[in-house]
């Protein structure tokens, strides 16, 4: 589930590393900022999670609508962006030092709309323990993201082919984790 629904962040990562132009502390202020800005976006999906459970239990499944609605919506713009020929874009920060921390966390939390929408569901039916697994295993997760943006950084064909097919991935997992959600909770009498 991380991994899927940051493969766009990587790329973002990347960029931002690849600005950072070898400099140890513009390195740094990425790694920060990420987990500036992931931090954010998990705080705001634990305590959407948790406020989840004011819902009635039966509610909860319908949940995985959200992830579900949000892959559809991605499928949808590979599709529009095909047929107009265009091509997906990463603005790159400015500056010739790296960006700052602050500008790294409000790209990274900025670019969490659909992390937000599929952790939100998925901790209001984890439980405190799970919701608290998939917390550790998340920050672990930014430190490997970190590591792999900073390798594709310096790895041109790496980072091309993964900006080439990294969009197509996201919306099929997308719904899968909505099918997953609505399936496992019963919702629709499925």
């Amino acid at each position: 589930m991380f991994a899927v629904t940051n493969i766009d962040d990587m790329l973002v990562l990347a960029v931002f590393f690849g600005h950072a132009a070898g400099s140890r502390s513009a390195a740094l202020r990425v790694v920060l900022g990420q987990y500036l800005g992931f931090g954010a976006i998990v705080a705001v999906s634990v305590l959407g999670g948790q406020g989840v459970g004011l819902l009635p239990e039966q509610v909860i499944p319908y949940l995985g609508l959200v992830p579900l609605l949000l892959g559809l919506r991605a499928a949808w713009t590979v599709i529009r962006e095909r047929r107009a020929g265009g091509e997906d874009a990463v603005d790159t920060p400015a500056g010739d030092k790296g960006a700052g921390i602050l500008q790294v966390a409000a790209v990274t939390f900025a670019n969490g709309g659909d992390n937000i929408g599929v952790y939100v569901p998925v901790f209001a039916v984890a439980g405190i323990g799970g919701m608290i697994g998939y917390v550790v295993v998340f920050l672990i997760g930014v430190a490997v993201w970190c590591a792999i943006g900073w390798f594709l950084a310096s790895r041109p064909v790496v980072a091309g082919a993964l900006s080439r097919w990294g969009h197509l991935i996201l919306p099929v997992v997308l719904v899968g984790v909505g099918l997953v959600i609505l399936i496992g909770g019963g919702a629709f009498g499925l």
